[in-house]
């Protein structure tokens, strides 16, 4: 087929399968630490005949001559071949920042080490100055690529306005996540603003706890990975027990890991590895790899658990979904309230009194640590989405010149102090903070559900597994917000959230 070709629908579909596949493996292979060079422009070239405007063209077309569920995977077809033709733009730039991210390295105490494993070395160093002047080298020797990020965001922006015809990104935004960002907004800081009181006091405790009362009274944010990590409970919370205790939890809700052989565990330490848990779905629910990197403490199981609902999602796809309702999504809101729920799981005290021998005053208040980090991560998103609102609002004059509020939201939101250096390293595309709140609300309501439905022992009960497994094998075709009308919620209704917030 020559490269000037239009697919039909189907010939793309099974064509786009094959790409996919391709990227995400490279991706993969990257993030691992297996490779120290990334190859996507190479992938790019090869399948340049999927991305045209006679391609979008046609699927244009298609799609309005379709109704129901054929049309939303049309339109979901069509959004992925516009993105693929900005990808095919952009590939040799990505792969050249994504290279220049892994050849920075940081000098620690005479010692060199990748800038990612710096960033993991933060969340074990138990001496307050280290992570200190550490932290400072590190966000240092990241700024330094701001300006290539910089120009990578300015013209991954100029050409999506161009290939969508819509200038303005928060609208784009809108209509491809079929949602209101302020309205969602308003009902995130209004959470926010209620629940400021039982945070303020369990963070007065848990820093003073964690950091010691000599720390600063706004600690930096070097100091975060450590403190999710909740390091003065790291010997109970172990890190060889980390994958057979997340295993067993699972197993109680009915899904055996170690016997779903879809699911691919990577939980080797390797020098680049990035140490941030993902899942990737590089052919749901054929191959889907769940990627962890465990340090010790409460975070290795948290982050298993919130991979694991990754994992089974896509693991539990219906095959005979069409390709697209198995892996393409409109945005991540859906598949994170399966993360989120799994990870709930761990705010349980009882979850702590059965796995780790806890007395249950000492389980109810270590589960009251894994409440605060959830509240501190919580007012981090929503004070983020602030910021990247205002950014992408102010984008056409600015240009992405200023860190604009970045750096006042975030350390008045937690009382962590955020540097303005970072306004860019921490800005995920497409308004994935959106997607993280919008699982917030929803595996809130889940919650709420599952006690209802099953009763307070839902997180080690059969029966969830069962409902959560009817969930799973829809893939990505419905959306977060018709998963609350199933549930009898409003999707902006935070009073679960706020309810699960204030359990101080």
């Amino acid at each position: 087929m020559s490269t000037t070709a239009v697919r039909t629908p189907e010939e793309y579909e099974a064509r786009l399968r094959d790409y996919s596949y391709e990227r995400s493996e490279e991706g993969r292979a990257v993030r691992v630490g297996e490779k120290e060079v990334s190859e996507q422009a190479a992938i790019v070239a090869r399948y340049a005949d999927l991305f045209t405007e006679a391609q979008i063209e046609a699927l244009r077309e298609a799609e309005g001559a379709a109704g129901g569920d054929e049309r939303e995977r049309l339109y979901r077809l069509r959004k992925t071949c516009e993105g693929g033709l900005i990808s095919a733009q952009l590939a040799e730039r990505g792969d050249a920042l994504e290279n220049a991210i892994i050849a920075t390295r940081v000098t620690f105490r005479g010692r060199e080490m990748p800038l990612r494993a710096a960033q993991a070395r933060l969340a074990v160093l138990d001496l307050y100055a280290d992570r200190e002047e550490l932290g400072d080298l590190e966000r240092t020797a990241s700024a330094r690529l701001n300006p290539d990020r910089l120009e990578f965001l300015t013209i991954a922006e100029d050409l999506e306005a161009e290939v969508t015809g819509d200038a303005d990104p928060i609208a784009r935004t809108e209509e491809e996540k079929g949602i209101s960002l302020r309205d969602l907004e308003r009902a995130l800081v209004a959470a926010s603003d209620v629940t400021t009181e039982p945070f303020l006091r369990l963070r007065e405790r848990w820093f003073d706890r964690i950091l010691g009362p000599d720390r600063d009274d706004q600690p930096t944010s070097g100091h975060v990975a450590y403190v999710r990590r909740l390091s003065p409970l790291a010997s109970t919370y172990s890190k060889e027990r980390a994958v057979p205790v997340c295993l067993e939890t699972t197993l109680a809700l009915g899904f055996d890991l170690t016997a779903i052989p879809n699911i691919r565990l990577d939980l080797e330490d390797r020098p680049q590895k990035n140490p941030r848990a993902c899942v990737i779905a590089s052919d749901p629910p054929e191959v889907v790899h769940l990627i962890t990197l465990a340090q010790g403490g409460l975070a290795d199981y948290q982050a298993f658990m919130h991979e694991a609902g990754h994992a089974l999602h896509y693991a539990g796809v219906d095959p005979r979904l069409p390709y697209t309702f198995r892996a393409i999504s409109r945005d991540h809101a859906l598949t994170e309230i399966y993360s989120y729920i799994c990870e709930a799981i761990t705010r349980e005290p009882g979850w702590h009194a059965l796995h780790f021998g806890l007395s249950d005053e000492l389980a109810a208040e270590n589960a009251q640590a894994t409440v605060f980090l959830e509240a501190l991560l919580y007012r981090r998103y929503t004070a983020k989405l602030r910021y990247e609102l205002g950014f992408w609002s102010s984008f056409a004059t600015e240009r992405g010149s200023s860190s604009r509020d970045y750096s006042p939201l975030l350390t008045e939101a937690t009382g962590v102090r955020y540097d303005p250096r970072n306004y860019l390293s921490d800005m995920d595309g497409g308004f994935y903070s959106a997607d993280y709140l919008r699982a917030w609300i929803r595996s809130a309501q889940l919650r709420d559900y599952l006690r209802e439905e099953v009763g307070e022992d839902w997180w080690r009960s059969a029966q969830t597994g069962e409902i959560l497994r009817e969930l799973f094998a829809e893939g990505t075709r419905p959306s977060s917000e018709e998963i609350a009308g199933r549930l009898g919620y409003d999707p902006l209704d935070t009073a679960p959230l706020v309810a699960d917030l204030s359990n101080a």
